[in-house]
Order: C-alpha cells, then sequence, then structure tokens
C-alpha cells in the first residue's frame, strides 16, 4: 500500500527567510498559546497574532546558532522546527542541537510528520558533526512527553523556574 502523503516531493524542511515571518509568526502564537495551559510562565503578552512583533523573528533568522526551517510536505507548508546549536566542552557528548520549537499543524497532526521531522534534524545534527539532541517540553504536557519517548529521546533533568518578586 502506498503512503499518500509522501507524495512528490515528500516531508522536507526548507530554511526560513525574512519572506517567511507572517507564516511563522503565525505558527509561534499557535504553538505559544497551546502552552499557556501549562504554566503562568508562558502567559504571552500579546492579545493576537497580529499584536506580535516581527523583530524577534527577524533576530532569530540572523543568529547565528540558530536556524529556523518550515516544514512543507507536497508544497504545502506543515508546521516549522527551531534549532539551536550548542556544546558542552568538557563532557564526552560535545556537541548537540537542540529542538526549541516544534510544530505540526493541528490538521496534520498524528500523521507522521513530527517522527518525520524528528529524524531529518537528526541527520543535519549528524552532518553538523554533533552527537546528540536535546528538546524539552512541559512537564504536564504529556502528548509531547510521549512522542519525544517514541522518537527515542529520554529524559534527563527537569527545569525549575522560579518568579523573582
Amino acid at each position: 500500500m502506498s503512503d499518500d502523503r509522501h507524495a512528490e516531493p515528500p516531508m522536507q524542511l526548507t530554511e526560513a527567510t525574512a519572506d517567511d515571518i507572517d507564516i511563522l509568526t503565525e505558527y509561534w502564537y499557535a504553538l505559544a498559546s497551546d502552552m499557556e495551559q501549562y504554566s503562568k510562565f508562558n502567559e504571552l503578552a500579546y492579545d493576537s497574532v497580529d499584536s506580535v512583533p516581527e523583530a524577534p523573528f527577524r533576530n532569530l533568522l540572523d543568529s547565528d546558532d540558530t536556524t529556523v526551517y518550515l516544514v512543507e510536505d507536497g508544497g504545502d507548508q506543515i508546521g516549522y522546527v527551531t534549532l539551536r546549536d550548542g556544546e558542552h566542552p568538557s563532557r564526552e557528548y560535545e556537541r548537540y542541537k537542540v529542538i526549541v520549537d516544534l510544530l505540526i499543524t493541528e490538521r496534520h497532526r498524528n500523521e507522521g510528520y513530527g517522527s518525520d521531522v524528528v529524524a531529518a534534524v537528526k541527520e543535519l545534527a549528524r552532518d553538523d558533526g554533533c552527537d546528540h539532541l536535546k528538546v524539552s517540553c512541559e512537564w504536564e504536557n504529556e502528548g509531547a512527553r510521549r512522542f519525544y519517548r517514541d522518537t527515542g529521546f529520554e529524559e534527563k533533568q527537569v527545569t525549575f523556574v522560579q518568579e523573582i518578586e
């Protein structure tokens, strides 16, 4: 049986440019809005996607250690992933990529695209000489935790947060 979702061309990551800021803002706002439910520290400062400024996205696209990719399938944009390079010079596992953000549009979820993105990111990391990937998600977001476990990640640490009054 053929896999129609991978009809020409297959899922690919395409590096985002300044021309993609509108769609990146839309995707980021959807992801950030979904995360609000998990912690008061995720509360957005913007009332709508239209009030999100472009400058942070321009800065992200200009960053030397961060790359933003659009997830595309058959010419359609179906999500995005933001990757950041890092290193631990004193550790055996020294060079890594962090999946900062990963969003597959709701319409395309549970179809294998997220797993395909992780596999593509792993290849990018390998090609860049990295020896591991990192990702974090909200503790209470069991769906994301299950997804990352299912794609081969293991839980390593817990992040704590404290408000400064």
